[in-house]
């Protein structure tokens, strides 16, 4: 990215890692909702340009950079992109989404102000890498965000899941929400999908939903006592406000989307008595590899479109027009 709104493909050196460091050849990257965001303007007015999009990348060892150990040239991994300070506490333990510092850092993540995979070889530091040998390259790219992000989101819910005949509401079945999905009937809870789109009603089904509607059918198909969580991969104005109606009384609001929405919290108010509203973001390097795990055992599966990299101005213009079912990913030309 060359500049606000400007995306370009341009012939660089390849990388060289330095100590602690590994370069990967790419093998796959996502395409976020928050590539367009960035791309529009947004942060990025505040990062230093030029850099590199692509926050979810699944590469293979190119090269190892002087005292990295624990990796091999050849291996298949993926990369923890969320960027921290690297010595809060939380850092320290694979945190980086949440560092103390987070305020302050010139950028989010690798892709999010810091070059990241949208293109043939990157550098990253040894410790973001977490090997995913044998999962499909494609389909391991979005588990670093689209995984990620969903996983962490129902793990930090997993005590009102276990509620009795739990039920939990997902409404926008993107990249995102068809991951989340599948992960919530993995725990056994049973869910009911919500978007405006009928094709991606279906692909709810597939995925496993309960029950998929849209959302002005969504509180006829909620119990009478509400969802005990609300997963809002939205995060508009109208979602909101939805995902208020349907939760039950001391259940959990998880807003993961960034549509503008907002809440007016307030006692008594429009939330129901003892609700929690959680605001997650992103996910730790331990998660990712539990999230490469469930993986492995079968119990993710990614829906994805792929372009080559040369291509990637048409990936951005159909998931801007919603003419994308599940992710996106670019792949570079060769793999």
């Amino acid at each position: 990215m060359t500049a606000p709104g400007s995306a370009d493909l341009l012939e660089v050196p390849t990388p060289e890692p330095g100590p602690g460091q590994v370069r990967l050849d790419v093998l796959a990257a996502g395409v976020c909702h928050s590539d367009l965001a960035v791309l529009h303007g947004g942060a990025a007015a505040t990062w230093t340009l030029p850099f590199t999009l692509g926050h979810e990348t699944c590469g293979r060892v190119a090269e190892l950079g002087e005292g990295v150990e624990g990796l091999a040239v050849g291996e298949q991994v993926v990369v923890h992109a969320p960027h921290g300070c690297g010595v809060c506490p939380r850092c320290l333990t694979g945190r980086t989404n949440y560092c103390d510092r987070r305020a302050s850092l010139p950028a989010a993540g690798l892709g999010l102000g810091l070059d990241g995979g949208m293109a043939e070889a990157m550098v990253v530091d040894a410790a973001r890498v977490v090997p995913a040998a044998g999962l499909d390259p494609v389909a391991a790219a979005t588990l670093t965000d689209a995984g990620l992000t969903s996983f962490h989101a129902i793990e930090g819910s997993r005590a009102a899941l276990a509620e009795p005949d739990a039920l939990a509401v997902v409404i926008g079945v993107g990249g995102l929400g068809h991951l989340a999905i599948g992960l919530l009937r993995g725990l056994g809870t049973t869910v009911v999908a919500v978007d405006t789109r009928e094709e991606a009603l279906v692909l709810a089904r597939e995925c496993g939903a309960d029950v998929a509607v849209l959302p002005a059918d969504a509180r006829g198909a909620v119990p009478a006592r509400g969802a005990d969580a609300v997963f809002d991969f939205a995060g508009a104005p109208s979602s909101l406000e939805l995902a208020v109606s349907v939760l039950r009384t001391a259940g959990e609001l998880v807003v993961v989307g960034s549509g503008g929405g907002s809440l007016t919290v307030s006692k008594p108010g429009a939330l129901p008595s003892g609700a929690a509203v959680r605001l997650p973001f992103w996910g730790s390097r331990p998660e990712l590899e539990a999230v490469v795990g469930v993986a492995r055992g079968g119990g993710l599966t990614p829906r994805t479109t792929t372009y080559p990299l040369a291509d990637a101005d048409r990936a951005f213009a159909q998931l801007r027009e919603g003419r994308l079912l599940g992710r996106a990913v670019l792949v570079p030309a060769g793999t």
